[in-house]
């Protein structure tokens, strides 16, 4: 299974910049099986079937990007400059894993000012950047959410900087669990008017959580996928989840994933047969085509990029074929790609006996 199966062409343009407004207005792509509709995520109600369960990754994205000026003892007396910084996961000893640009320049015990409140210290590069702040606690977040910006992916980084918008626009409305540098972008999608339409309709939901970290931007970089080394990401399914999940299982409803963070973490809890356990710790699991599905019947997601392992996820669901005909409309039709972008929603062609 090589790497260029998985590419194809995407117009500069289609990389969306900004969401849609309002988030439930943006357009959504149905795929079921071979046939494709064009229609709004609006339309999930019409679409979903009363006793349909949708999986909602509830965690929550802190404002992770930092810029500041790094402070360091020379011969010339104290001497600054300046250096961005990403923050990734909070460590045992409480410190910051992060990155940092430049990295190279930086030397333990150095200080790092983000703001008047907020600053750091430098306490490993051996293993990667530690970062011990001065802070803890609510005093943390605050100073975090004064000083940071959304870590928006790098393919709309490279377009704008990030704003005092997307403090709203790179979160899911139910978000409450704090830890990923990344947001589960088909979340976005969802507003009040949503959910209370699909609530309506008799659909169910569950909360799980999986910190998504920035590992989700690497790119592959084999030829042969099933060699790549997939990052690790932090997720939990709580008891009730599980037992909601089994609930819909037993009375014939669907399971349906919003975002390949939520999927991926389920089918790392459920059991061969299906069953869910809870389940917390760390997931590198990789899903390519060849995987079988143990618990997930259907997917809404955005479009992904080209040669990801997502779109490789998403062509595990529903079929090589098939997939490469979803983006070659999507892209035909000017569907918006990738984080803000447009969503899809795909079910695939049930397995034959």
């Amino acid at each position: 299974m090589k790497l260029d199966d998985f590419d194809f062409h995407l117009p500069e343009e289609l990389i969306a910049t900004r969401p849609a407004k309002p988030r439930s207005s943006a357009r959504m792509l149905f795929g079921q099986g071979a046939n494709i509709e064009d229609r709004h995520v609006f339309d999930l109600p019409a679409i979903l079937q009363p006793g349909d369960r949708l999986i909602l990754n509830d965690t929550k994205v802190i404002p992770a990007r930092l810029t500041g000026r790094r402070w360091r003892d020379s011969a010339q007396g104290r001497v600054s400059a300046k250096i961005e910084v990403t923050l990734l996961e909070p460590q045992a000893d409480g410190c910051w894993s992060a990155l940092a640009k430049p990295m190279r320049k930086l030397a333990l015990g150095e200080s790092v000012i983000f703001s008047d409140d907020l600053t750091a210290e430098v306490t490993s590069l051996e293993d990667g950047l530690h970062l011990k702040f001065n802070l803890t606690g609510d005093d943390f977040d605050a100073a975090l959410n004064a000083a940071g910006a959304m870590p928006l992916p790098p393919y709309i980084a490279s377009k704008r900087p990030a704003d005092e918008q997307d403090h709203e626009d790179y979160q899911t409305i139910w978000a409450s669990k704090k830890g990923a540098v990344a947001a589960p972008t088909a979340s976005l999608h969802f507003d009040e008017a949503l959910i209370d339409a699909l609530k309506a309709r008799g659909v169910t939901f569950s909360h799980v959580t999986l910190h998504v970290g920035a590992g989700t931007f690497l790119p592959v970089t084999v030829e042969d996928v099933t060699t790549h080394k997939m990052h690790s990401e932090w997720g939990e399914v709580s008891a009730q989840a599980t037992e909601q999940m089994n609930a819909t299982r037993a009375a014939g409803g669907r399971i349906i994933p919003v975002g390949t963070t939520a999927l991926r973490l389920i089918e790392t809890a459920a059991k061969p047969d299906g069953q869910m356990v809870p389940w917390s710790g760390d997931t590198e699991i990789f899903i390519y085509p060849g995987y079988r599905f143990k618990i997930t019947d259907g997917l809404m997601t955005n479009f992904h990029l080209p040669k990801s392992t997502l779109l490789m996820l998403v062509s595990a669901l529903m079929g090589e074929a098939e997939i490469r005909a979803i983006y070659s409309r999507a892209v035909s039709k000017g569907y918006r790609f990738f984080s803000y972008g447009d969503a899809s929603l795909l079910f695939p062609k049930p397995a034959a006996n």
